[in-house]
């Protein structure tokens, strides 16, 4: 494997670890708020990240490179209202799929289809990522400043699957 396409994909698993970081100050700001359905979602959010990340790892370790973990950045602890949070979250995922659209770019200019092949998954894992926190944003929106109507969508995200 290319020694710099590694290095991007060692860094792509920091930003993996980084969303988990993410996801978890989000689960415990809504948890210290009272609303317990959004920081089951925003952990199980958390825990989807790691899976990602430790996929990313195998790949690497099948491709006889050793991952390099690097530190994570402390993540945002507060936020103005669940809307907002859920909007933080948008823009991350966002920002995710804009690293692996340049990944698999990076790795067709390198003619890797291997690395472009694993990529697909994540790909197409980002628009169900989107789509999923793009619902609740959408929602929260339409809720507006109604407290039954947040109170409804906190105790209907808690049953996320």
């Amino acid at each position: 494997m290319d020694p710099k396409f590694a290095d991007a994909l060692n860094a792509q698993i920091n930003e993996e670890a980084c969303s988990a970081y993410l996801y978890l100050a989000m689960s415990t700001w809504f948890e210290a708020n009272h609303m317990h359905g959004f920081a089951r979602w925003m952990k199980e959010q958390a825990g989807e990240e790691v899976k990602h990340a430790e996929k990313l790892l195998g790949y690497l370790q099948d491709r006889g490179v050793q991952p390099i973990l690097q530190p994570i950045q402390a993540p945002p602890h507060q936020w103005k209202s669940a809307l907002a949070a859920f909007e933080a979250a948008l823009a991350h995922e966002k920002h995710i799929t804009g690293c692996y659209a340049a990944l698999v770019e990076q790795a067709r200019a390198l003619k890797d289809h291997a690395s472009e092949a694993f990529l697909t998954w994540f790909v197409t894992e980002q628009v169900e990522e989107e789509k999923t926190t793009d619902d609740q944003v959408q929602k929260l929106r339409l809720a507006g400043e109604s407290i039954g109507a947040l109170m409804y969508l906190d105790g209907h995200a808690k049953k996320r699957s």
